[in-house]
């Protein structure tokens, strides 16, 4: 892979970094992929939130790694997986650096868990790789209309600068570390949940070369992420669906889901904000040492 950045100053303890190497398609081509590797047992895939990377999952690896072999996969561009000028970060590009995790390590009988934008594609992961995937657990889908920005009206000020014409690069690429805590801090109930070293990551990963494109591409894909919602009932597996109750969606947009999902099962976690995996990994945990 391509030294776009120093190492992680998070370690996970257990854990193991791997990279799938870059491939050249007809049209374009898909940068490297970095993953973590953990634990033994059946395969489970976990899928980070938007503005994050696999060490979102720091908590919640070690209590279900002696259940499951865990892969923690940076999704295209973030984190440390390669960023290649000029990439699509649109639903359907991601979707690609999922499976192709699943598809170049040959995994079969696959949980997908995902977190906001990680659980819209576990959910159309899973749709197109129904011999694969074995269920699927979707926590806090980031498939509504203002998505971060109803973080609060500092997120909706950051956000809306960075999706303006223009200047939006520019805005994109200054990120004060005051800024980017209190925005994360919103997708929380209990603020403290989100420790300084994990800031300090996610800037050192924001000053990668072409960081700054990455992340203003992110938050212009919410569209094509609300988009992906048709693809649920394409799901063949079993389906989880959790909700934090005081997740960024309303109780209109869950709804929406779970009528889109009839046979999915339901979960809400008291207290809990977006970042569930953040602020309360053992409730996540308990789930799926359950279904193991």
């Amino acid at each position: 892979m391509p030294k776009q950045a120093t190492r992680p100053t998070v370690h996970i303890p257990g854990t193991t970094s791997h990279t799938i190497a870059p491939r050249s398609g007809r049209h374009h081509r898909e940068g490297a992929l970095r993953y973590l590797r953990a634990g033994t047992g059946a395969p489970l895939v976990l899928l980070h939130t938007v503005r994050t990377q696999a060490e979102h999952f720091r908590s919640l690896i070690p209590l279900i790694s002696d259940r499951y072999t865990v892969y923690a996969l940076d999704l295209p561009g973030m984190g440390y997986s390669e960023i290649v000028p000029g990439a699509s970060y649109d639903e359907p590009a991601m979707r690609a650096g999922v499976e192709r995790l699943l598809t170049e390590l040959d995994l079969h009988d696959v949980t997908l868990v995902g977190e906001s934008m990680g659980a819209v594609l576990a959910l159309t992961a899973a749709a197109d790789q129904p011999d694969r995937v074995r269920r699927v657990v979707a926590v806090n889908t980031y498939d509504f209309r203002g998505g971060i920005a109803r973080s609060g009206l500092l997120a909706r000020v950051v956000v809306g600068g960075v999706l303006a014409p223009g200047v939006g690069p520019v805005v994109a690429g200054v990120e004060p570390r005051a800024a980017l805590r209190r925005i994360l801090q919103g997708g929380l109930g209990d603020k403290n949940a989100l420790r300084a070293d994990y800031v300090d990551e996610l800037l050192q990963v924001g000053g990668r070369p072409g960081y700054p494109t990455v992340a203003r591409a992110v938050y212009q894909s919410l569209p094509s992420l609300i988009a992906a919602r048709s693809r649920y009932p394409d799901v063949k597996a079993p389906i989880h669906l959790v909700y934090g109750e005081k997740d960024w969606s309303r109780p209109s947009d869950r709804d929406a889901n779970r009528n889109l999902l009839p046979a999915a099962d339901f979960t809400q976690v008291p207290g809990a904000g977006h970042f569930i995996a953040l602020e309360k990994p053992e409730v996540v945990a308990d789930l799926l040492n359950e279904l193991a």
